[in-house]
């Protein structure tokens, strides 16, 4: 199973050792599935980390290696050209779709404008992610 992780759960995996995002890194980790990137999401990943918000909470170094795993062990893609199959509410989130879409992977997002569109593409919330890799792990 592929999956593309949105920013907002790969940077709450970091922050929250005990939430749902966490859990899904770890399943990634211990290879319960194959984590999809691309060049896009690899830049949003970096500029998000960078925010002082975030910055106060994990370190620049610690933030550097966590990209540096993500580029190493995942499956960078090439970021798909042309618009999404669906469009999204919020436009700098087309990627992420039309990334998912061509690489046959679920969206794993925290976004409620994302998880919107679950009736369309396949989107989930980490939760419900982890839910279908203990179903398909049992």
């Amino acid at each position: 199973m592929r999956a593309v992780l949105d920013t907002n759960v790969l940077i709450s995996g970091l922050l929250s050792p005990r939430g749902s995002p966490s859990q899904v890194l770890r399943a990634w980790l211990d290879g319960r599935f194959d984590l999809v990137a691309s060049p896009m999401l690899l830049v949003e990943l970096r500029r998000a980390l960078a925010y002082p918000k975030v910055a106060r909470r994990i370190p620049h170094e610690d933030a550097q290696a966590f990209v540096a795993v993500v580029e190493r062990a995942a499956e960078v893609a090439d970021d798909p050209p042309g618009p999404p199959p669906v469009r999204p509410d919020d436009p700098g989130d087309g990627y992420l779709v039309a990334l998912a879409a061509a690489r046959r992977a679920i969206l794993v997002t925290g976004d409620v404008g994302l998880l919107r569109l679950a009736d369309r593409i396949p989107v989930l919330s980490p939760a419900a992610f982890l839910d279908l890799l203990d179903r398909q792990d049992g």
